[in-house]
């Protein structure tokens, strides 16, 4: 039989006193301590880390959000953040991966920021116009993240005329699909599109043999590759650097009532995006938060796959640089307005960028230092346009350009034309090199006619070069003379077809 212990009434206080002691002491640590528990989604009523100084972000499985989650040291709330011993408030990542569930928390009010891409933003406008969405920065460029696997015989663009090409609609996969086409002279009715949930089951069609070609993410893209003998990466975003960019929005009510905490969120999110630029060593402390948060071994998180924006590139994305000739969000907004708009995917009303921008935390953040320079425009190196000929070209966007019989000068209305036709293509595929081919019918002496046709192809270089602020060794120029018919000769539209000039983004 156990021993059953008498207690003396000092015992009895000593043990209360301890009670007492221990319960004080233990809150007063944990009230110190918040870092070693995860906070509840409503957080504290009060006092650091309550819920008014938590912002909830909405994020998906993708490397281009690590500049904030670097800053924060993570994924969840917690004191160790940049954000809370810099600014007092702390950040929450939320990563929800199908869209409509993640959109239909930030309408509830559970998420304060939600992610998107705004070259999609228009196929979702409708759905979210009441709740007066504004957009208030950019995260990164995808830059390999997203690419277009095609089978054995598919080579280029116009190889893809009348195939069937597996792909999410009204989404970022679709945006890029879209600009491909469109590089390469085609429209979405010229091929079959064959919808698909997401940009994995897209490749899983693909590896499946339902479809030709896929647009699809990274790794699924060297999976395909594997997988399919004879298959090809036809295009990336490592080349079509400028078309899918990932934005932040909140609702305008939100923004106004919390300015001053979502402009110290801008500013760390954009020094964090800048120190995984500068150097190695947060680059990899970048990787090792990415994958402790999404639950992936280190060597899966493609970190490079994404260009992570800082302040610098903000500034010319929202187009507060009166010098800046790149893709700006404007323009890249407005074009896929009206190109969802006339495909039938948006609404022909959506708004403007102007009335969706809120470029205010951009405006009032000085950070000036070498790291927060805007990202520079690729280098080319010059190559032999003689050996340059043969490189394999992606995409060939003919375009008409009208010249005066036996001349090469550009007039107003031809600069229009290439304005209108192919400088957007230009910039929005910013890694690839460019060659312009001149081509003419076959009147006249042929020598002749190939020495015309090659100015006329110089002319239009120099016109982006000295206009639209492109390198010239970007440019390959070839004069085609009457060499390269793509028309019967023998009928004026046949020789008209072959006046022209075509622009070719070609293969390194």
């Amino acid at each position: 039989m156990a021993r059953r212990v008498k207690l003396t009434f000092f015992s009895r206080l000593l043990i209360v006193l301890a009670i007492v002691a221990a319960a004080f002491f233990g809150v007063r640590y944990l009230m110190d301590n918040t870092d070693l528990i995860n906070l509840p989604k409503s957080g504290p009523t009060s006092g650091p880390g309550k819920s008014d100084d938590v912002i909830r972000v909405g994020v998906v499985d993708w490397v281009g959000y690590a500049g904030g989650q670097y800053f924060n040291k993570g994924f969840e709330p917690t004191k160790d953040s940049r954000f809370y011993k810099d600014y007092g408030f702390m950040v929450d990542f939320q990563v929800i991966n199908d869209p409509e569930a993640s959109l239909a928390a930030w309408k509830k009010g559970d998420l304060d920021l939600h992610w998107f891409t705004l070259d999609a933003f228009p196929t979702i406008y409708e759905s979210i116009k009441d709740y007066d969405p504004v957009i208030l920065f950019q995260a990164d460029w995808s830059r390999g993240g997203d690419a277009i696997v095609a089978k054995r015989g598919i080579n280029n663009v116009a190889d893809l005329k009348g195939k069937k090409i597996a792909v999410a609609e009204r989404t970022p996969s679709h945006s890029f699909l879209l600009w491909l086409l469109d590089a390469g002279g085609l429209e979405q009715s010229d091929v079959e599109i064959i919808p698909t949930a997401d940009a994995i089951q897209a490749g899983d069609f693909f590896k499946g043999g339902q479809v030709d070609a896929a647009v699809t993410w990274s790794p699924t893209d060297e999976e395909c590759v594997r997988v399919v003998p004879g298959a090809r990466i036809l295009e990336s975003t490592r080349s079509a650097s400028n078309i899918i960019a990932d934005i932040f929005f909140a609702k305008r009510e939100y923004v106004e009532a919390n300015r001053d905490k979502l402009q110290e969120l801008y500013e760390g999110w954009m020094i964090g995006a800048a120190e995984i630029g500068a150097s190695d060593a947060s680059k990899q402390e970048a990787i090792s938060i990415l994958a402790r948060g999404l639950n992936y071994p280190e060597s899966d998180i493609l970190i490079d796959n994404a260009r992570h924006t800082n302040h610098g590139d903000n500034i010319n994305f929202f187009g507060l640089n009166a010098d800046y000739q790149g893709v700006t969000a404007d323009a890249l907004y407005r074009r896929m307005a009206q190109t969802y708009s006339d495909l039938g995917y948006a609404e022909a009303n959506v708004a403007s960028f102007r009335s969706l921008s809120y470029p205010t935390l951009v405006q009032n953040t000085d950070l000036s230092s070498s790291i927060h320079e805007a990202e520079a425009k690729k280098s080319f190196v010059a190559v032999d346009e003689e050996e340059a000929k043969d490189k394999e070209a992606i995409a060939t966007k003919r375009v008409s350009i009208s010249f005066r019989t036996g001349e090469y000068q550009l007039d107003d209305n031809a600069k229009t034309l290439i304005d209108l036709q192919f400088v957007d293509i230009a910039k929005a595929f910013a890694n690839t090199r460019i060659r312009i081919e001149g081509n003419t019918d076959n009147v006249g002496n042929r020598q002749s006619n190939i020495a015309l046709s090659q100015r006329r192809a110089r002319a239009v270089k120099d016109y982006l070069v000295t206009e639209h602020g492109m390198d010239a060794n970007r440019f390959i120029v070839i004069g085609n003379g009457p060499d390269k018919p793509v028309a019967n000769n023998t009928t004026n539209e046949g020789r008209a077809q072959n006046r022209r000039t075509d622009f070719e983004l070609v293969r390194e």
